[in-house]
């Protein structure tokens, strides 16, 4: 065979060996992902920050640390702390269901899983208040028997936080059931486990990480959740006023600086617990590999 034969077979099979890209290539993609990033995050978040340095020290200090705004942070992190803490338990039972059990209206169920997505918030809060209400559905047997008041209260905004943020838990622990091997379980309990055992020892340490993903994505939407709790919190000052409640009334004063100030620390709060889940998960994810 000559040499201009084998380089003529070769081309074809270089060309057809060389890896097809949909995408453009790194650096045009990277360009446009941090141009995209900034238009979007970036430059509306440093504005929050820019508008807060016009403020002095002491000014700055004052409009965050004042009483009413600090029993506003109290109820909206207190709230969603609580409302992400139900998800995570309740949340990851329902998932645990709809991985591994098949029964009539499975796919019903999973439908409704996501109700909160699509239904705008403000729909939500006005059905929550007219059920937990004292005349509502639910809300004349739980205050007519136990005697406990929902609507217009900090529960009722426990109640419509926990509604918001069940499926950032479910959708987030649920593929992830769906991919463990149930050998590991099999093997668990051939050697004598029980099944709490193999649920702490085999099955949790697996979806720790997302448990902690599903819990810090549904208190980032918490904290900031604004349409289905101003209907059935009644924000009342120093006792079911939200901190985005607060930052709307700022804005209506026209006291911008003073708004801004107050989501500066928001965001910062966030951050910070953010940051210290993605921690966590890394850190379980290391325990996991190492074992």
């Amino acid at each position: 065979m000559s040499a201009v034969s084998v380089s003529a077979s070769a081309a074809p099979l270089k060309a057809r060996g060389a890896p097809f890209r949909v995408m453009p290539g790194f650096q045009l993609s990277l360009g446009f992902t941090l141009f995209y990033l900034a238009l979007i995050v970036l430059i509306p978040l440093s504005s929050v920050f820019l508008k807060t340095f016009t403020m002095t020290w002491d000014a700055f200090f004052s409009a965050v640390t004042s009483d009413r705004v600090m029993a506003s942070y109290r109820l909206t992190f207190g709230a969603s702390l609580i409302a992400a803490l139900l998800n995570v338990v309740f949340g990851g039972i329902l998932a645990w269901v709809l991985v591994r059990y098949k029964f009539p209206g499975k796919r019903i169920i999973d439908a409704l899983v996501d109700l909160p997505f699509a239904l705008p918030t403000a729909v939500a809060g006005i059905t929550l208040t007219a059920l937990y209400s004292s005349n509502g559905w639910f809300g004349q047997f739980i205050e007519g028997v136990l005697g406990i008041k929902v609507a217009f209260t900090p529960l009722g905004v426990v109640v419509a936080l926990t509604f918001i943020g069940l499926p950032f838990v479910v959708r987030t622990v649920q593929p992830v059931l769906e991919d463990a091997e149930k050998e590991l379980e099999e093997a668990a309990a051939s050697l004598g486990a029980n099944s709490l055992q193999t649920f702490i020892r085999v099955i949790f340490p697996t979806i720790l990480p997302s448990l902690l993903t599903g819990f810090a994505l549904a208190f980032a939407r918490a904290t900031g959740e604004y349409g289905s709790v101003i209907f059935i919190a009644g924000n009342m000052p120093m006792v079911s006023e939200i901190t985005p409640l607060f930052i709307i009334t700022k804005l209506e004063q026209y006291d911008y600086a003073g708004a801004t100030a107050i989501a500066v620390v928001m965001l910062v709060v966030s951050f910070l617990l953010l940051l210290t889940i993605n921690l966590l998960q890394a850190w379980t994810r290391g325990k996991a590999k190492k074992s």
